[in-house]
């Protein structure tokens, strides 16, 4: 299926990794113009290296979310280096502070807020007078199963993704009648740095391999993963590049699910 993405450029945070890597790889490869943004040079330039075998017109561009200087630095880049942008996708985060609610403090709970909701909050007031002028966008946000599966040692993560899935709907509610259509999508367990190392503690802990960890994990805490292993970046990446795309023009205000069956209810 052609996605009619030729011509379209696209700003995808946590581009140097995981499923923002794995999206701007899909982007390149359906022709859109791509510039990728992560808080450490050292892994974007190694991330744009690894992308440039796509072909097309890529950008690399350090910005932390967390900063709203730094993206403005980062508007005032991409419109130097790109010229306009029609789509974004955030998928900047973290873990974020874990375990039991009564032991994590204040510090805990600001960081994680701060990065996953605060960050894609600064991004999207940052960027959007651009897609407003294009009347044309497309918004995709990264939530999480935890946003509506939450887990008792992963509070704070799961309060910020929901709080996620709330800016999306509400975005999608304000701007739609002006071309820009925001969704969300929400992964369970991906292959990811982020879950390596979440796994990497757990073996660590555990006294075990990496393998043995990631697949009690499954057995102990996401028994409703039907497919007993972790999910690929690229069965993410794939759905938020259609979200991105021409073909998606009646999807709004939606938070897909690409998780395995993780989240146990409807």
């Amino acid at each position: 299926m052609n996605l009619q993405l030729k011509g379209h450029k696209a700003l995808v945070t946590g581009g140097d990794s995981g499923i923002g890597f794995a999206t701007a790889k899909f982007l390149l490869q359906e022709g859109a113009a791509v510039v990728i943004s992560a808080l450490h040079q050292d892994k974007l330039e190694k991330a744009a290296q690894q992308l440039s075998s796509e072909g097309g017109q890529l950008h690399a561009i350090p910005a932390d979310v967390t900063e709203l200087d730094s993206l403005r630095k980062l508007k005032s880049n991409v419109q130097d280096t790109a010229g306009k942008i029609d789509i974004l996708v955030q998928a900047a985060g973290i873990t974020g502070a874990q375990g039991p609610f009564h032991k994590i403090d204040e510090a805990g709970w600001n960081k994680t807020i701060d990065v996953n909701l605060l960050g894609p909050v600064r991004l999207v007031r940052t960027f959007l007078p651009l897609l407003r002028k294009n009347d044309w966008g497309r918004i995709v946000l990264i939530a999480s199963e935890d946003a509506q599966q939450p887990y008792p040692n992963e509070i704070p993560y799961s309060a910020s993704k929901a709080g996620l899935l709330a800016l999306s709907k509400g975005l999608s509610k304000t701007y739609a009648r002006e071309g820009i259509l925001v969704n969300s999508v929400s992964p369970a367990f991906i292959a990811t740095p982020m879950t390596d190392a979440m796994m990497k503690k757990r073996a660590d802990k555990r006294g075990t391999d990496m393998e043995e960890a990631i697949q009690s994990f499954l057995d102990e805490k996401r028994p409703h993963i039907e497919f007993d292993r972790r999910g690929k970046a690229e069965e993410v990446a794939s759905v938020i590049t259609f979200l991105c795309s021409e073909r998606a023009s009646f999807m709004n205000g939606a938070n897909y699910r690409i998780d395995g069956g993780s989240v146990a209810s409807i």
